[in-house]
């Protein structure tokens, strides 16, 4: 947006045009009174400030610091440097406060050419992240206006560099700690080397959060492209620390199954914001007791699941946020949770247990890669050492599988399209055989199939194989044709 002031002769009113929301139009009161408590002439006269374009509806504090800085400059009769930007949200004493998104600004901004940006100091760090771009600090009115007339300039934001984390920093559960479940521990090792979504079966107190809140742990930083990507997101919901505004640590989200539709896929009035999906970009959402989500909730998410974007449509325009996450879901049998359990009764009907399972409905389960049943551990174990791995072992094996899969593809297993499956995992004539004869036997569909050969690659880049073979393929079906009541 460009913002345009003009002084014109005519009666003393303060006009602000191009579509603006209530929250800029609020702007006039802000914007005189900062430009007079910073020792600025304020103009009296008509004055009109146009956001251009004027088909774009405008809202936020964000254009505090640009209007203001255009009418000063124009009773100076002043321009500022070509190529120049401004972002801010004024106090009435002049100061200028933190707006939200400064990041998603500062990075469209070097991409079209622009050669500096004026943000608040407390969003330099945030902007400097941004490689080519000068980022000015600005802590007031005044001090902006003295660095453009260049009677005192202000010292550049030096480039943010971004923080290290050490391995096992962004979890809080270790698998050292997982009694049994081998074969949780196997889909959970298989989901993290190839992208996969998994759903966790089993009664209450099994491990299923457990199991899910240890995946992070294995998971390998993020790479630089990534973490930029997290860090738009937060910025625009102003979550971005100042003092850490990028770091590797991988999105881990585990909204309530309260959540509202908004809430995790995203929207709100106006422009919609991002949801949970986008907020676990390039990490995990934790979907803790699936089957209590509300219905249209759940449905939302079939596309993300499948493209790793959500698009929005809300009366202030549309706008795609990514939404590339690793679903983790944990649900229990049925509504008393012991249904197939061997030390305890369920209490349910069969019907309690039908309705109950249809909750979650035929395409969503059919977009999650593996299902895996969760038993309980005898009460006896849990008093003992663990005797499995501990994250760390199982973390390099998964960082050697990536690598495989990027160093081949480009991109995980899970995002392969069909025709690049065929071409890059291709079959021999046995696994081929037993993946077709056991689809058709199951009744699998072909997003199924699919899903299912993507799964066997992964087995297969867990083991350093080139070749798929059969025990991949009966794996991956195995994941895939788990009854979620077993």
């Amino acid at each position: 947006m460009e913002v345009q002031a003009d002084a014109s002769t005519g009666a003393v009113v303060f006009n602000i045009v191009g579509l603006a929301a209530t929250s800029v139009k609020e702007a006039r009161e802000r914007v005189r009174s900062a430009i007079r408590n910073s020792g600025l002439e304020f103009p009296h006269h008509r004055l009109t400030v146009n956001l251009a374009p004027a088909e774009l509806r405008k809202e936020g504090s964000g254009l505090d610091l640009p209007m203001a800085v255009a009418v000063a400059l124009a009773m100076m009769r002043k321009a500022p440097q070509p190529r120049s930007a401004f972002l801010g949200e004024l106090a009435l004493d002049g100061s200028v406060c933190h707006v939200d998104g400064v990041l998603v600004a500062a990075r469209w901004l070097q991409r079209r050419g622009y050669e500096r940006v004026f943000v608040p100091a407390s969003d330099a760090a945030e902007a400097a992240l941004v490689d080519g771009l000068e980022v000015i600090p600005c802590t007031t009115l005044a001090a902006v206006i003295a660095h453009i007339i260049r009677t005192q300039p202000i010292a550049p934001q030096p480039p943010t560099a971004p923080a290290l984390v050490s391995d096992g920093e962004n979890s809080e559960c270790d698998l050292l700690e997982v009694h049994g479940q081998e074969e949780a521990r196997r889909a959970l090792e298989v989901a993290a080397a190839g992208g996969h979504h998994l759903m966790l079966s089993g009664p209450p107190g099994a491990g299923k959060t457990m199991l899910a809140r240890c995946l992070p742990g294995i998971l390998p930083p993020l790479e630089l492209a990534e973490a930029l990507e997290v860090a738009q997101v937060k910025s625009l919901l102003g979550d971005l620390s100042s003092t850490r505004p990028l770091d590797w640590t991988r999105p881990f989200r585990a909204p309530h199954h309260g959540v509202s539709m908004a809430g995790l896929i995203g929207g709100g009035a106006g422009l919609a914001q991002p949801g949970e999906i986008s907020r676990a970009h390039h990490g995990v959402l934790f979907l803790d007791e699936l089957a209590e989500f509300q219905a249209n909730v759940l449905q939302a998410l079939r596309q993300p699941l499948e493209t790793g974007r959500v698009s929005i449509t809300r009366s202030g325009g549309s706008v795609a946020y990514p939404a590339r996450f690793t679903l983790v879901a944990a649900t229990n049998p049925c509504p008393c949770g012991w249904a197939g359990d061997t030390r305890r009764a369920c209490r349910c009907t069969p019907a309690m247990i039908d309705a109950y399972q249809r909750r979650l409905s035929g395409p969503l389960l059919d977009r999650i890669d593996l299902k895996v049943g969760v038993r309980r551990v005898p009460l006896g174990a849990l008093a003992a050492e663990p005797a499995g791995e501990s994250s760390a072992p199982v973390r390099e094996r998964v960082l050697a599988a990536r690598r495989r899969q990027l160093g081949r593809q480009g991109c995980l297993n899970a995002q392969l399209k069909p025709a690049r499956l065929r071409q890059l995992a291709s079959l021999d004539a046995g696994s081929r055989q037993t993946l077709e004869r056991w689809a058709e036997q199951r009744g699998l569909t072909a997003r199924g199939f699919h899903r299912a050969w993507r799964v066997a690659r992964t087995s297969a880049d867990l083991e350093s194989s080139d070749r798929i073979a059969e025990r991949h393929i009966l794996e991956a079906l195995g994941y895939r044709l788990h009854d979620v009541a077993a």
